[in-house]
């Protein structure tokens, strides 16, 4: 298939610029392909679409603060994203630096607060290419506490506002977030409040949880002309024995699975067998799902609307079906729903 394929018309009005006022308030297009239907729902009746022994599959990543200023010697202020420790050790991370043509490898940086002075904490220029990849080393015993501190939230490029915005902090991670190493929110999950959440266990929905550290490849443009010329990007996964044997208790007794998002599926997609069963597994996955391929893992998908041309939309296109989901890209698109991370969702159901 061509990239431009996955192209679409989406005014620049509908890109949400902040959540909803109270969290769980989306809207959520509920999408059947078997029965061809389109209904727009409040998301708290999520928790009505399942029952006893479903399976939701939640992606516990927590977003840190990723985003950090710090100066140069000469006073020059450098925007520096982290995207993953580095094989030398939890000091060294790998990182994106603006503008790292500036900087000069063993230079030595004064990270600032997010009030803009200086912290007293530095970090080490110890790599770089010419991509602009980079390496820092850090000059503190514990990097999570140090950027929980003094970073901002790594906020996604399409919202344009100050890094500052207090209630991202907040909103930008999900209720059942708990193993920091994303830069990016899990954003389907996003929509979950402790009463929806709570409303699905008195139902006799099962819960289960694997963790996918988002990074920033997750908003890297497809650029090659053919889909399957794209480089795609390897993020780190965990799905331990628990998960995996509550998953395959699920299949035997005939529930439903339903992914929470795409990297819950690319998850999934990644730790299923042959034979349809889950093998517990943590690894580096750099799976590629984009239309004919067949998902095998997941009998429903939550997610939310994504990014013109970007794996993800392809992702969801093999999901449901490639000209249905352009065709419901366009109804939300006439519905006026909100699209990316802090937008609206979609939950399609009936997959298998």
């Amino acid at each position: 298939m061509r990239t431009s394929d996955f192209d679409y018309f989406l005014p620049e009005e509908l890109i949400a610029q902040h959540p909803p006022e109270n969290r769980g308030d989306s809207r959520m297009l509920v999408l059947d392909p078997a029965k061809g239907t389109r209904t727009i729902l409040p998301f708290a009746a999520f928790p009505d679409f399942f029952g006893r022994g479903d399976t939701i599959v939640l992606n516990n990543t927590r977003v840190i603060k990723a985003r950090l200023f710090a100066l140069k010697e000469t006073g020059a202020k450098i925007e520096i994203l982290l995207l993953s420790p580095a094989p030398e050790g939890p000091q060294v991370w790998n990182c994106l630096m603006k503008p790292a043509k500036r900087v000069n490898l063993g230079a030595v940086l004064r990270i600032l607060t997010p009030e803009g002075e200086v912290s007293g904490e530095t970090l080490t220029l110890v790599y770089k290419d010419p991509s602009g990849s980079c390496r820092v080393r850090f000059h503190t015993g514990d990097v999570h506490t140090l950027v929980s501190r003094l970073g901002h939230m790594p906020l996604p490029p399409y919202i344009r506002r100050s890094a500052d915005y207090a209630p991202d902090a907040k909103r930008y991670q999900t209720v059942y977030a708990s193993v920091p190493g994303a830069v990016a929110a899990p954003t389907a999950g996003l929509h979950f409040t402790e009463d929806i959440l709570a409303k699905l266990a008195e139902k006799g929905v099962n819960r289960a949880e694997l963790t996918l550290h988002v990074g920033q490849g997750t908003f890297q443009p497809v650029t090659a002309e053919n889909v399957e010329d794209h480089p795609m990007h390897a993020e780190h996964f965990l799905l331990d024995e628990n998960t995996a044997s509550l998953l395959n208790e699920t299949r035997k007794n005939h529930g439903k699975i339903a992914a929470v998002g795409t990297t819950s599926l690319r998850s999934l997609e990644s730790s299923v067998l042959d034979d349809g069963s889950f093998a517990p597994v943590e690894k580096d996955t750099s799976i590629y799902i984009y239309p004919p391929y067949r998902i095998r893992s997941a009998d429903a998908l939550l997610t939310n609307f994504h990014l013109p041309k970007s794996t993800l939309l392809m992702l969801v296109a093999a999901f449901a079906g490639y000209e249905l989901i352009m065709e419901t890209y366009a109804f939300a698109v006439k519905e006026k729903m909100r699209f990316f991370s802090y937008g609206d969702c979609m939950l399609i159901l009936n997959h298998i």
